[in-house]
Parts: structure tokens; sequence; C-alpha cells
């Protein structure tokens, strides 16, 4: 079971569907570790930035196969996914 928030929150996706989740709906996309549930991130998240957490969904992605016609074929690392939901009138500033 995973503890420390640093461990479970890996990165923060900032493309241009997560900022737009962040300025209608409050929501923020953060790559977590992937045996963490939702639990987890929330009280990860709660931890770390100091705000209040509403709701968390998670998705998990396959890395993508790269190269697979020669003998060095690889693949993407395989990830998970958390949109989190912050409280009313909590708010992240991310940049």
């Amino acid at each position: 079971m995973i503890q420390d928030p640093n461990r479970i929150i890996q990165n923060i996706r900032l493309s241009e569907k997560a900022t737009r989740l962040g300025e209608e709906n409050n929501e923020y996309v953060f790559i977590v570790n992937r045996e963490a549930n939702k639990l987890q991130i929330k009280a990860a998240v709660e931890k770390h930035f100091g705000k209040k957490v509403a709701a968390v969904r998670t998705a998990t992605f396959d890395g993508k196969a790269r190269r697979q016609s020669r003998a060095d074929a690889g693949r993407t690392n395989h990830y998970k996914k958390a949109i989190v939901r912050l409280k009313d009138g909590e708010r992240l500033d991310l940049v």
C-alpha cells in the first residue's frame, strides 16, 4: 500500500483538454502510480496541495507498441490517469 503522496502523484498533465477541464469543471488531470486507488489519490492531492477533493475518476492506459518490425522492438510506458474534481471555491494555480 502506497502512503507517500510524492510516490502516488507522478506528474500533472497540462494538455489542451486538461486545461479546458480545469477552467470549465474545476477538474485537474494527474498521472499517478498504477497501483494507487481512488482513496489514496484523493488523500495525496489533499495533503500535497492542501485543497478539498470532491471526486476522483481514473483510467489506465497500456503503452503503445513501437518499432515492431525490428529486433529492438519496444513499447511506451503503461500509465494511469486520474481526473480530480475539487470542491467549489477551491482552485489550483499550476502555471
